[in-house]
This record gives structure tokens, C-alpha cells and sequence, in this order.
């Protein structure tokens, strides 16, 4: 499915996050194979949100959370449960949304540029699958909408993906 992102410039954060939804359902719906599915929704939420320099799933194996699809620089392969935003999230099953990482007891500095973060469970019939991880380069970068709206990106990733077989 090609995409056209013509326009988007004049779009506000809100209707450019409806758009990304949109898109994603587009893309979802109509591709089978999983892994170019994850690979495309991470390039639509990197090409939509903007003052991101990260943003990509780590997916749980073997009690850790293991580097998936991404876009932006190299990261960190491996993340222990009990280290950083991206296993707090994970261990806790909630979404954390951090405003200063240099603030959060045991962050990881993947990317020394990253200064806030957004981090979602995959959370799929009670079971965690693993996390959406967004980094920004800018203090304070997320908000309530960001959150809101990413929670409903993994709903609708957990509608089409079978997390089962990343495992």
C-alpha cells in the first residue's frame, strides 16, 4: 500500500494522530505478514509525530524485552524487566509517560539526544507482548493526546497482530 502524506503539514498535532490511525488501519488491514505491518507502523508514527528521534517496540522473550521494528538511531538490543522506562512499563503494565528521562530512577541512555519519553505496553488477552517506545529530544514533548492516541495505536496493532509468534 503506497502512502501519501501530502497536506499533513497543515494538520495539528491532534488531526495528524487521527490521520496516523487511519492510516494504520489501512495499512493493517490490508497486508498479512506481521513484521512488515510493526515495520510500517513505526515509519508512520516517526513521518507523523513530530519532534521525535526514536521510536520502535522492544518484544518480550524470555522475561526481557528484546529490540524489534524501529526508526531512528541504533538502540539498545536487550532491556531487563526491571530496568528503565521501557521495563517499568512493561512490569507495571501501565503507560509511562516521562518529561525528563535524566529524572527517572534507572534510566537507560540508549540515545544520549533522548530527554522525554513515551512508553505503551502491548498488552493482548492479559498477556505482555511487549512495548511501543517513543523518544523525543525535547524536555516535556508528551502529552495527554500522545499518550491517548498511542494507547489506541497498540489496540489497533493488537487487532491485526499475533504477538505469539515474536515470542
Amino acid at each position: 500500500m503506497a502512502i501519501k502524506l501530502n497536506g499533513i503539514e497543515k494538520m495539528n498535532a491532534e488531526q495528524r494522530l487521527k490521520y496516523m490511525l487511519v492510516l494504520l488501519e489501512g495499512q493493517l488491514s490490508s497486508e498479512s505478514d506481521e513484521l512488515a505491518n510493526i515495520s510500517n507502523a513505526m515509519a508512520l508514527i516517526k513521518a507523523l509525530v513530530e519532534d521525535l528521534n526514536w521510536a520502535g517496540v522492544y518484544l518480550m522473550k524470555n522475561e526481557e524485552l528484546v529490540l524489534g521494528p524501529f526508526q531512528g538511531l541504533p538502540a539498545c538490543n536487550r532491556i531487563k524487566l526491571q530496568n528503565g522506562v521501557c521495563g517499568a512499563a512493561a512490569t507495571r503494565r501501565n503507560t509511562m509517560l516521562v518529561p525528563n528521562v535524566e529524572e527517572f530512577e534507572g534510566h537507560i541512555a540508549c540515545d544520549s539526544a533522548s530527554k522525554s519519553e513515551l512508553v505503551v505496553p502491548i498488552i493482548k488477552d492479559d498477556i505482555v507482548y511487549g512495548v511501543l517506545d517513543l523518544d523525543s529530544p525535547s524536555l516535556n514533548r508528551f502529552t495527554d493526546l500522545e499518550k491517548n492516541y498511542m494507547e489506541k495505536f497498540v489496540d489497533k496493532l493488537n487487532e491485526y497482530i499475533n504477538w505469539e509468534r515474536f515470542l
